[in-house]
């Protein structure tokens, strides 16, 4: 994983952090945005009962919207002022069952473009504090340039 990108703007993490706060599904499921820096962003979910699903896990639809958000914020990182972004496609895998206390996903970009940009994301589930890969999850994103973010 390369961590040697450097940003568009020195406002990156405050424009991640509010571009987060922004996105009312994050609010919805209770999902916190963690450590930002520049090609890398991470998203945690503490486990309640709206998250999950028949068996007590958290439910898969959940585990891919913060790996998805958490690798398209990492590309997000690497964007100018007035950019937004839009996944174009993803592919998770879901290697374990996601029972536990939290869910932790890192998002990294693997390569920045200047239209599309490829991220990736693993995703951990917490569980009397040890740590297991339950999701993997490769995307494609593209810059969206003249739109920032829109709400409503």
């Amino acid at each position: 994983m390369t961590t040697d990108f450097q940003p568009f703007d020195d406002a990156f993490a405050q424009r991640v952090r509010d571009s987060f706060d922004k996105q009312g599904i994050m609010g919805h499921i209770g999902a916190r945005l963690g450590e930002v820096r520049p090609g890398y962003c991470e998203i945690e979910l503490p486990y309640s009962d709206a998250v999950s699903q028949q068996h007590g896990f958290f439910h898969g639809g959940v585990v891919g919207t913060i790996a998805d958000s958490a690798g398209g914020f990492a590309a997000f990182s690497l964007m100018g002022p007035g950019d937004g972004v839009l996944t174009v496609e993803y592919k998770l895998n879901l290697m374990a069952p996601a029972d536990g206390d939290e869910l932790i996903a890192r998002g990294y970009v693997v390569r920045p473009g200047k239209t599309l940009t490829v991220s990736r994301a693993e995703v951990v589930v917490v569980k009397n504090g040890q740590a297991l890969p339950c999701a993997a999850l490769q995307q494609t994103l593209m810059r969206v340039q003249g739109r920032a973010d829109v709400v409503g």
